[in-house]
C-alpha cells in the first residue's frame, strides 16, 4: 500500500542561504527523480535546519506499475536489407530496448511517413524497495551546492560533512549506505538542549520528534517561532521591529530552534547616517533593527535569535552589544573622516585610477572616465527628454559627482551603501536636493521589482549609466554568454526597460540613449563594430520582460519582430495580438507567403497600385475596403490603441479572403502587369498591420 517516505541527510552546520535554496529547488529536483523511476505519489516536501537536510513524500507507492509499451525505431528501410535480414541499425535497436530482434514489428506511424520498425516491451513493475536504496543515494549525491566539500578518504561530495542518515518507508527502514554512513531510524536532536539520538518511528512522527528534542524542523513553523519571539520582544521593549522579511528569511536558517533576545546601543551613534547603523545590525550581525512607533525613526535597540535556551541571556546580550559597537565606532569614524573632505572633488580625484573596465583602453578604462562620459551621455539624453536648461545642468552636476562616493572611506567599509552615502554627503556639502537625490537613485532599480528612480536626474543618469556599461563590454567582447553574465549586463539593460516602461513620456529615449552612448565611447576611442548584437540584447530582456508580465511568447515575439525601441509600444502590440483571429492570422500566412515567394522570385513589386488595371470585382472591393480601412485606422494608430486597429481589420478580413477564394483571382497571372498589380495591391494591405507585428509568428497561423 503506498505509504510516506522520509529521508534525512544530517551533517554538519549548511549555511543558510544554501539551505533557503535547496529547500525550494528539492522538492522538484526529487519528483523527477521519483517520476523516472516510475514510483508515483501525492507530493514531496522538503525540510530542514542547518544541520539536517530532508524531504517527506506522501503516499509514495509499493510497487512502479507494469509497463507495456511501445518504441518506435529506424524506418524498415533503414533497419532491414533488401534480402529481409536486419541491418547493423536494426540489432542495435533490439538490443538497446532488450527484445529478440524476431520479435520486432512494422507500423504506420503517426506524423511519419512510410512503415517504422517499433519493439513491443512488457516489464513487470519492481517495488519500491528494491528501487529507493539506490534511488535515495543517487539523489543525495545529485543535489547540486554552490559549494560542496569531501571528507576523510572518501570520494563523496556534499556541502558539509555528513554525520547520520533516516530512511523510513511506511516504518521500515530503506537499508542503503552512501557518504560512509548505512541508514537507520535514529536522527539526532539538538546540539546543546537534546543531544541524543531520538528514534523516527515513522515520516508521519517525524517533525513532532525533532520538536519534541527541540529542533523546529519545518522552516514555516520556525518562521512563525522567529515571529513569535519578535512579538515578545517588541512587548518587553515598547518598541516595533522594523520589518525585513528578506532578513527574516534567513535567521531562520540560523538556527534549529529560535530564541529572541533583543540588545542597545550607545544613543550617541544615532548622529550618523541611519543606513549605516541598520546596514552594521542586519547584514553583518543579523539582527532586526528596532524604531519608536510613535514616527518610525530608529531607536538605540535591536533584536536578534539565539540557537539555543541558555540560563542567562543577558551573556549573550552583551556579547552581541560589544560586537556592534565595534561595528558602530568604526562607521562613526569613517563618516567623521569622510566628512571633512567638504566637498567630492578628492574624491573625484582618486576615481581616475580606480579601474572601471581595463580592456576599454588608457582612455576610458577608469570609472573616471566612465564618469565624464556619463555627464556627455546624459545632457545629451536631457535634451531628448525635454528638459529645460536649469534642469540639464542639474543632470550634469549630478553626473560628476554621482561616483564620487565609491572612493569614501565609508562605501569602502559598506559598498552596498553606494549612493546613499552619496546622497548624505551631497546634503553635507551644500548641493542642490535633486543633485543629491540623483546620487542615490541613479543606482535604482537594484533588484527585480525594486524602486525605481523617482527624480529625472536620477532617472536619466540610471539609464546613462547602464547603457554605457552594457555599449562598452560589448565592444571589448565581454557581452554575456549562457549562464554566465560577469559584468550584469542582463541586469542593467532591464533596469533600462524597466525605467523607460514607468516613465511614457521617455518610452522613445532608447536610440538617442544608444547613439549617444556610442559617440561617447567612441571619443575616447572605444568602438562598438556589431550595434546590431546590442540591439539583440536589448530585443531579448524586452521579450522575457513581456513574458514574464503574461504577454504569450509567440504574441511577444510578433510584436518585437517588427521594433523593440519603444517598450511600451512594443508592448501595446504584444498586447493586441491577442485580438487577431485565428481567420485573419491564416489571411496574412497566406498573404505574406505570396509576397515573399515573390521576391524570392526577383520580382519588382510596383510601390503604388493601378486601380485601371483591376479586370474583376473582387480587386475593386478590396482596394475600397483597403482605404477604408487605412482611413478609420489613422486615430487609433496614433493612440496606440492597437485592439481598435484589429477590430478594424476584422472588418475588412472577409474582403480579403474573398480576393482568394473560389470567384477570387489568380494573384500570379501569367499577364504580368496583372500580376505585378495584384501583388502591389496584397503590399498595400498588408504593409501598415506589419508594422504593429510580424504575423507569420503568431500561433494559429496556417
Amino acid at each position: 500500500m503506498p505509504a510516506d517516505l522520509l529521508f534525512e541527510i544530517g551533517c554538519e552546520e549548511i549555511p543558510a542561504k544554501m539551505l533557503a535554496r535547496q529547500l525550494v529547488d528539492v522538492p522538484a529536483f526529487v519528483e523527477l527523480r521519483l517520476a523516472a523511476a516510475r514510483l508515483e505519489h501525492k507530493g514531496v516536501r522538503a525540510l530542514g535546519t542547518p544541520r539536517r537536510l530532508a524531504v517527506i513524500v506522501k503516499q509514495l507507492v509499493d510497487r512502479q506499475p507494469d509497463l507495456h509499451e511501445e518504441v518506435v525505431g529506424p524506418p524498415v528501410s533503414a533497419a532491414f536489407a533488401p534480402d529481409g535480414t536486419l541491418t547493423k541499425a536494426g540489432q542495435g535497436f533490439a538490443a538497446k530496448n532488450g527484445v529478440a530482434p524476431e520479435s520486432l514489428q512494422k507500423k504506420q506511424v503517426a506524423g511519419k511517413k512510410g512503415e517504422y520498425v517499433v519493439a513491443v516491451r512488457d516489464v513487470t513493475g519492481q517495488d519500491a524497495r528494491a528501487l529507493l536504496p539506490n534511488l535515495l543515494s543517487e539523489l543525495a549525491a545529485s543535489i547540486a551546492w554552490p559549494k560542496s566539500q569531501r571528507w576523510g578518504w572518501s570520494e563523496t561530495t556534499f556541502v558539509r560533512p555528513v554525520q547520520w542518515l533516516v530512511a523510513v518507508h511506511g516504518g521500515e527502514v530503506v537499508p542503503l549506505t552512501w557518504a560512509g554512513h548505512t541508514a537507520g531510524r535514529s536522527s539526532r536532536g539538538h546540539r546543546f538542549l537534546s543531544p541524543g539520538p531520538i528514534e523516527i518511528a515513522s515520516a508521519d512522527s517525524y517533525v513532532e520528534a525533532l520538536r519534541g528534542a527541540h529542533v523546529v524542523v519545518d522552516p514555516d513553523a520556525r518562521k512563525d517561532l522567529v515571529r513569535a519571539e519578535l512579538k515578545r520582544l517588541e512587548g518587553a521593549t515598547g518598541l516595533r521591529v522594523r520589518a525585513d522579511e528578506t532578513l527574516l528569511g534567513e535567521v531562520i536558517h540560523l538556527g534549529e530552534y529560535p530564541v529572541g533576545v533583543s540588545g542597545e546601543f550607545d544613543p550617541a551613534f544615532l548622529e550618523i547616517p541611519e543606513e549605516i547603523i541598520v546596514t552594521s545590525m542586519r547584514t553583518h550581525q543579523r539582527y532586526f533593527a528596532m524604531e519608536r512607533p510613535s514616527d518610525g525613526k530608529l531607536a538605540n535597540r535591536f533584536a536578534t535569535m539565539m540557537a539555543t535556551i541558555v540560563k542567562d541571556p543577558t551573556v549573550v546580550q552583551k556579547g552581541n552589544q560589544k560586537v556592534l559597537a565595534s561595528r558602530l565606532t568604526d562607521g562613526k569614524f569613517f563618516v567623521s573622516e569622510d566628512r571633512k573632505k567638504k566637498s567630492f572633488d578628492f574624491w573625484n580625484t582618486k576615481l581616475d585610477s580606480v579601474v572601471f573596465q581595463a580592456k576599454l583602453g588608457d582612455k576610458a578604462r577608469t570609472i573616471g572616465h566612465k564618469v565624464r562620459r556619463l555627464e556627455k551621455i546624459a545632457a545629451a539624453l536631457g535634451t531628448f527628454a525635454s528638459l529645460d536648461a536649469a534642469q540639464i545642468e542639474l543632470v550634469k552636476q549630478a553626473a560628476r559627482v554621482c561616483k564620487a562616493d565609491l572612493a569614501s572611506l565609508a562605501v569602502g567599509e559598506f559598498p552596498e551603501l553606494q549612493g546613499v552615502m552619496g546622497r548624505h554627503y551631497a546634503r553635507d556639502f551644500g548641493l542642490p536636493t535633486e543633485v543629491a537625490a540623483a546620487i542615490d537613485e541613479h543606482w535604482w532599480p537594484k533588484g527585480q521589482g525594486a524602486a525605481l528612480p523617482i527624480t529625472p536626474a536620477g532617472a536619466i543618469i540610471a539609464l546613462a549609466d547602464r547603457m554605457d556599461t552594457i555599449v562598452g563590454c560589448f565592444a571589448v567582447g565581454l557581452e554575456p554568454s549562457g549562464s554566465a553574465d560577469p559584468f550584469g549586463l542582463r541586469r542593467a539593460a532591464i533596469g533600462i526597460w524597466q525605467i523607460l516602461l514607468s516613465r511614457p513620456d521617455w518610452s522613445s529615449l532608447w536610440t538617442p540613449l544608444f547613439a549617444a552612448s556610442r559617440d561617447a565611447l567612441s571619443e575616447q576611442g572605444v568602438t562598438v563594430k556589431e550595434p546590431t548584437a546590442v540591439e539583440e540584447f536589448f530585443r531579448g530582456r524586452l521579450r522575457g520582460i513581456l513574458i514574464d508580465g503574461g504577454i504569450p511568447a509567440q504574441d511577444a515575439d510578433a510584436a518585437l519582430a517588427q521594433d523593440f525601441r519603444d517598450p511600451i509600444d512594443a508592448r501595446a502590440r504584444a498586447l493586441a495580438c491577442a485580438k487577431i483571429s485565428k481567420e485573419a492570422r491564416e489571411v496574412f500566412k497566406r498573404v505574406s507567403n505570396i509576397l515573399d515567394d515573390a521576391r524570392g522570385k526577383k520580382l519588382a513589386i510596383p510601390d503604388k497600385v493601378d486601380a485601371a488595371k483591376f479586370v474583376a470585382d473582387v480587386e475593386r472591393n478590396l482596394h475600397a475596403a483597403v482605404a477604408d480601412a487605412q482611413t478609420r485606422e489613422k486615430a487609433p494608430r496614433a493612440s496606440r490603441d492597437y485592439p481598435a486597429v484589429f477590430d478594424s481589420l476584422e472588418r475588412l478580413r472577409p474582403t480579403v479572403a474573398a480576393f482568394f477564394d473560389k470567384g477570387g483571382v489568380m494573384v500570379m497571372d501569367p499577364d504580368p502587369a496583372l500580376r505585378d498589380n495584384r501583388l502591389a495591391l496584397l503590399q498595400w494591405f498588408i504593409e501598415p498591420y506589419l508594422r504593429i507585428a510580424d504575423f507569420r509568428l503568431l500561433a494559429g497561423a496556417a
